[in-house]
């Protein structure tokens, strides 16, 4: 297939694509993060990168089977940009073509500090009230694990910002995330089956949503 891999970073995911045999075009706006691919392109058959912004793709229409945006949606910040770069991801891929989108849930900052003890620190209690309220998530002090400036979603608003673009919304983790006991038995095949089968059977759940740190949105753009 050909894959559109927009806002890859350095390549984690379109080196693995190129390497099951894909051709895999990464586009990021960051030029360390380009260079950075690059070295991974040089040595990956299947991989090409380039310096380019989400909502500007230098594509033409229809021209992938497939499209990645598993970052430009909590790096931007701003609705409308936000709903450009879903545009852009769209008009890339043929009709019939899929369309991956990710993002970070309203409850991340929430979860993640009850689990690793952040959240008993005043300054990131302020930091989680304001992704409760806003979903604007600022980490001004710059604490390496509080991660960086982005942009937190309600599922529902989630599922408002694609709807232009046919997506359907579903949790990635969802209260497995948390889990951590489950790590051992994710290597057994069998156990992993288990995992998996529940874990499907509540992913569009929309009560449930909200438990899972990270959404995947999905579509299949109309033939």
């Amino acid at each position: 297939m050909r894959v559109l891999d927009i806002g890859g970073a350095t390549g984690i995911h379109a080196a693995w694509l190129a390497a099951d045999g894909h051709q895999v075009t990464l586009f990021d706006i960051v030029p360390d993060h380009v260079a950075a691919a690059r070295q991974l392109a040089d040595r990956t058959p299947g991989m090409t990168v380039a310096g380019a912004d989400a909502r500007r793709l230098p594509v033409p229409d229809g021209s992938f089977d497939a499209a990645l945006l598993l970052g430009p949606l909590y790096h931007l910040t701003n609705r409308d940009d936000r709903l450009t770069a879903l545009r852009e991801g769209a008009r890339a891929v043929r009709p019939g073509g899929w369309v991956f989108v990710a993002a970070i849930s309203r409850f991340a900052s929430l979860f993640d500090g009850l689990a690793r003890g952040f959240l008993f620190d005043p300054e990131f209690r302020r930091i989680v009230s304001t992704d409760l309220a806003s979903g604007q998530h600022r980490n001004d002090s710059d604490h390496p694990h509080w991660f960086t400036t982005g942009y937190f979603h309600h599922p529902a608003e989630l599922r408002q910002e694609c709807l232009d673009a046919g997506l359907d919304v579903v949790g990635v983790e969802g209260l497995a995330g948390r889990l951590l006991q489950l790590t051992g038995r994710w290597e057994e095949p069998a156990n992993r089956d288990v995992v998996l089968h529940f874990t499907k059977a509540v992913e569009n759940e929309p009560s449930l949503l909200r438990l899972s740190s990270h959404l995947i949105a999905i579509n299949r753009r109309p033939t």
